[in-house]
């Protein structure tokens, strides 16, 4: 794909903020689920499947399809939201989100809802199943990408960098993993429990090629993504510099809201925030 266009900046900002709603309902509809992460990812989810993949919602089996896998499998909010939005399945069924029977569990299973390529819940296991797929779509000699989004807290990991360390050995130049670095986990700073900075150097380090990048600015994601696509025979890793909890204002940068239940008129406010930015996106872009 080539750099976004600015009408593309400006569609893919509305996308993001309605996934934000989606989450925040599918969420508090729930009674508990995970809100931090989802919001702080939303920009990159509304890249990924509204630019970025090469997949087809109606066909979820396409062998030609980019993987993608979702390893903090957690968030999964968001990217349930934007494959419903993307045609997946209906919107309407976000609203089953973490029930008994549903397809939409709190991580997603595989078996259960076509267009996820595995079962996510074990921390830092998702890179080493991309890595896996890359290295087997080498062998098969197939065109396609994988692209994995990754947690900074699971980077305590000690199976995260087991992965890292075959893909940059093995040069997986058809690997793109996107790491979400908000800084937090479910007990505090990224940086007071488990120190992981300079990631940038430790990813160098293991023979990746590494990007930084905003990754709430819609334009800079895409910029990102197309940088990736362009590395020479290396795995790439994009450092996605997020807030989480982006778009609420008692949200942002609150650890707290890695996870925790809606208290009475917290959603309300949630959406209304959002509401109001959709407003005036809609306003800026003369939608």
């Amino acid at each position: 794909m080539p750099h976004l266009h600015e009408k593309d900046v400006k569609r893919l900002e509305l996308i993001a903020n309605k996934l934000r709603q989606h989450v925040i309902t599918s969420v508090a509809h729930a009674k508990s689920g995970h809100q931090g992460g989802p919001l702080g990812m939303a920009d990159i989810f509304a890249v990924l499947y509204f630019h970025e993949l090469h997949h087809d919602p109606k066909n979820p089996d396409w062998p030609n399809r980019d993987r993608f896998i979702l390893s903090n499998g957690h968030i999964c909010p968001i990217r349930y939201a934007a494959m419903a939005e993307a045609g997946y399945f209906p919107v309407k069924e976000l609203m089953t989100l973490r029930q008994l029977g549903s397809r939409l569990q709190g991580h997603p299973e595989r078996t259960k809802l076509p267009g996820s390529e595995t079962t996510s819940g074990p921390l830092g296991a998702g890179l080493a199943q991309a890595v896996g797929i890359a290295y087997a779509a080498r062998m098969d000699k197939k065109k396609w990408r994988t692209y994995c989004a990754t947690s900074d807290g699971e980077h305590e990991s000690g199976l995260h960098w087991e992965a890292v360390l075959f893909a940059g050995k093995n040069r997986l130049n058809n690997l793109i993993a996107i790491v979400d670095r908000n800084y937090i986990q479910i007990d505090g700073n990224t940086e007071d429990i488990m120190p992981l900075d300079p990631l940038a150097d430790k990813y160098r380090a293991f023979n990746w090629h590494v990007i930084e990048c905003n990754g709430n600015d819609i334009a800079d994601v895409g910029r990102a993504l197309e940088e990736a696509k362009a590395a020479f025979q290396k795995p790439i890793c994009i450092i996605a510099h997020t807030i989480p909890g982006r778009g609420v204002s008692y949200m942002e940068n609150n650890y707290l809201w890695h996870s925790q239940p809606f208290k009475p008129g917290e959603a309300e406010q949630a959406l209304a925030e959002l509401q109001a930015i959709e407003k005036k996106l809609k306003k800026e872009h003369k939608v």
